[in-house]
């Protein structure tokens, strides 16, 4: 039973713990920013300094590093989310663009085929034709007069957005 007894005396079930003060944690944080690692021979100056003992400075640098990497983990998620909503929005502006597109693709279709069926109403519904060699050998080229030029050689006008998608950037016909 001593054995017990003198255990508890040398080590007391309640400690006197000092309380940092402003000036004592100000000197921590300083000390924290240029070097957030500390020690051995830092942590007894640091302790000689603020008059506590160094156990009390090794657990406050402790806890400033835990929180330090939460206060850093909740800026990146932070970033990471403002980066996550910007993404969403410009994906809902790009669905919206092609929407928009597939539209506009849907009116030019029917276009053609109304085109299609009151210039020859025999020629098929999925096949339009350019004859290029003719657009090239004739005064007038289609651009010109803003109108396409059919395959007997005569000219069916167009407005300039359905030209540019009757036509391709390489010459060759829509299909």
């Amino acid at each position: 039973m001593d054995f017990f007894h003198t255990q508890n005396l040398k080590y007391p079930t309640k400690r006197n713990k000092q309380r940092l003060n402003q000036e004592q944690v100000s000197l921590l944080e300083r000390s924290f920013i240029s070097n957030n690692k500390l020690e051995p021979e830092r942590k007894l100056q640091l302790a000689n300094q603020l008059g506590v003992p160094p156990r009390q400075v090794a657990i406050w640098y402790q806890n400033k590093r835990a929180r330090w990497k939460t206060q850093n983990l909740e800026l990146d998620y932070n970033e990471l989310q403002q980066k996550l909503e910007n993404a969403l929005v410009e994906k809902r502006r790009v669905e919206k663009e092609v929407e928009r597109l597939k539209g506009e693709l849907e009116k030019a279709k029917e276009m053609v085929c109304s085109l299609k069926q009151t210039v020859d109403p025999q020629v098929s519904s999925n096949s339009i034709s350019f004859d290029h060699e003719a657009a090239r050998s004739s005064s007038l080229h289609a651009a010109d007069v803003n109108c396409s030029i059919l395959n007997n050689g005569e000219f069916l006008p167009l407005n300039e957005d359905f030209y540019a998608c009757f036509i391709g950037v390489n010459g060759s016909s829509w299909e």
